[in-house]
């Protein structure tokens, strides 16, 4: 082994460690051993920035973008109507909303398609008064199958594809990767409408996180004391019979930022102190009305609630602009004039200080404020509501419009006429110009931190292939199986990236595991495409666990999953997939 090789080595399992262990993000992760490697000069500095222009990084940029505007146009909302029945049974309705789901994750951004339809299922399990905890996780599995059937379904074919380029000469087709997807995709679905759901915890079958936030009697609100406020010098204990007229119980005081003991709760209120209220949104405001309170300790509110006042629960993804800060951070209420109310993470509700709790990927939201606000901040935020909310254009000349571009831009691509990049920039290009996506919108479409995990770790990826890494680990892992049949090899790559993707984002697990892949056809003289289509799939099953897929994270919050009820339906899952895509493969890839 040489000293370039071992530095990557050290490099990629260093990437690969701390990516599980989840302390920072996966795109400081990535852009920080990128730059580690230019320093240790084992990546070339005229590779240090390729990636970024890498058609991989373009084309999934383009599809995301594709995406909202395929939910902003409505053309979503009219299709969901047309489908989705609440009545029917709980098997036929996961059957229906999942077959929709892996349909809609086939031709767009599995994570969007998620997000469109998981406000419609939460909407319909309330209807048939039942817990979306049984149908959530089915959905966010079943479109992360869909996502494998296309090349622009997820983003782990567009990588292995733009691979092949590089290493074969020629990328896949939109539709090479159906045979086997699709395959596995119907098999996938019949499973967890049949006998998957049924793997849901009887606890989490009984939970429902939205409800058990909006259904609370209160709210735990802080409100600031200003100057002329009439609560200034007089104790909580004074303050109790106006907070009993108005029904509100006062729980506490906050002063310099900290919670005071019980025993200190006789001391006079002074000014820039914050009153710990527990009531409703009705009782806050004539509370605070009488005490001239506000919830800003410096700035002047026309009323603490001021206008017409919406609630609304959302969940965090991890892109959001609020994970790993809290609703203090971004000063959400004294900018946006939006109050976090409450708080639920994996069931447990939390009430007590939320304003200041650092918000993770999963978390349900209750948000406070006027209506007409509270729709941009969630935009802003980058979090998703748990109920339907109107879109912005729902004509359905425009709808139909942004559909026949865009499957029109599909087929150009699909038959050769277009590059695919071109025919998804023409698109994108044209759905601005008519105005169903504006610019900004296009640009906040854009998931910067999975673009740049991806531009950041092709370079090392290259690098490590280029000094024989790869090939090292292949021979490796023939050495080892000596003996084995090449079908056999197969499986173990299979479980092996199966394995990395439920722990690791799947965009970083297929750049480990594609160029392994080659190199392992090329010592046993096999099809090379064999073991590429092998990957692609097993990198896309990320079932057990809610890191392995974002699809997965999204949905633990409002079906108040804990971590470890994942793998009870998602093992037999990927056993299944396993034993369904390698006959497949030896069928249309064969070796």
């Amino acid at each position: 082994m040489t000293n370039d090789q071992a530095i990557l080595f050290l490099l990629m399992a260093s990437v690969l460690g701390l990516l599980l262990w989840g302390k920072w993000r996966y795109d400081l992760v990535a852009f920080a051993a990128l730059v580690v490697g230019l320093i240790l000069q084992v990546i070339p500095v005229d590779q240090a920035f390729s990636g970024f222009g890498h058609p991989a990084v373009i084309i999934i940029a383009l599809v995301l973008i594709v995406s909202r505007a395929l939910s902003q146009s409505g053309a979503i909302e009219m299709l969901t109507s047309r489908v989705i029945d609440s009545k029917r049974p709980l098997p036929l309705h996961i059957a229906s909303m999942g077959f929709l789901g892996a349909v809609l994750s086939a031709f767009m951004n599995n994570v969007a398609a998620l997000a469109l339809l998981m406000p419609v299922d939460i909407q319909a399990a309330n209807k048939a008064k039942r817990s979306p905890a049984l149908s959530l996780m089915p959905l966010s599995f079943a479109t992360i199958l869909g996502g494998m059937v296309t090349l622009i379904g997820t983003p782990p074919n567009i990588v292995i594809s733009q691979y092949r380029e590089t290493a074969l000469g020629e990328p896949y087709g939109m539709f090479d990767f159906a045979p086997v997807g699709l395959g596995a995709a119907i098999a996938g679905l019949a499973f967890v409408a049949l006998i998957g759901w049924r793997l849901v915890p009887t606890a989490r079958s009984k939970h429902n996180a939205g409800n058990e936030l909006s259904n609370l009697d209160g709210y735990v609100v802080e409100i600031g004391v200003t100057e002329g406020s009439g609560a200034i010098g007089k104790s909580i204990k004074e303050l109790n019979d106006l907070a009993e007229e108005n029904d509100v119980m006062i729980l506490g005081l906050v002063r310099n930022g900290n919670r005071l003991p019980g025993r200190a709760l006789r001391e006079s209120i002074r000014k820039g102190d914050l009153l710990v209220l527990e009531a409703g949104p009705k009782s806050v405001e004539s509370f605070a009305t009488a005490l001239k309170l506000s919830y800003s300790r410096s700035e002047k509110h026309n009323g603490v609630l001021a206008g017409t006042l919406s609630m609304v629960e959302t969940t965090v993804p991890l892109e959001s602009r609020i994970t790993g800060r809290s609703a203090i951070d971004i000063r959400l209420l004294y900018r946006h004039g939006i109050m976090l109310l409450g708080v639920s993470r994996e069931g447990k509700p939390f009430r007590d200080r939320v304003r200041k709790l650092i918000i993770k990927p999963g978390d349900v939201l209750l948000l406070m404020g006027e209506e007409e606000q509270i729709n941009d901040v969630i935009n802003w935020l980058g979090v998703l509501p748990l109920a339907p909310r109107d879109l912005q254009v729902t004509q359905h000349d425009k709808a139909w419009l942004t559909i026949s571009l865009f499957t029109a831009a599909i087929l150009l691509a699909s038959f050769g006429y277009i590059y695919l990049t071109v025919a998804l920039a023409a698109c994108v290009v044209l759905y601005i110009l008519l105005k169903v996506i504006s610019l900004s919108q296009a640009y906040d479409s854009i998931q910067g931190s999975v673009l740049i995990l991806l531009a950041s770790l092709i370079p090392l990826g290259a690098a490590l292939e280029n000094s024989g890494g790869t090939e090292l680990i292949a021979e490796v892992i023939v050495s080892s199986t000596q003996g084995w049949s090449a079908m056999a090899i197969l499986a173990l790559l299979m479980v092996v990236t199966m394995t990395l993707s439920d722990v690791l984002n799947n965009v970083a697990t297929v750049l480990v595991a594609a160029p392994i892949a080659v190199s392992i056809a090329e010592r046993l003289q096999v099809n090379p495409d064999t073991m590429l289509m092998g990957v692609a799939v097993a990198a896309s099953c990320a079932f057990l666990s809610p890191i392995g897929h974002k699809n997965n994270t999204i949905i633990m919050g409002p079906g108040g999953y804990r971590f470890g009820d994942y793998w009870r339906m998602g093992l037999p899952l990927e056993i299944l997939i396993i034993f369904v895509s390698i006959p497949l493969l030896m069928i249309f890839w064969p070796l």
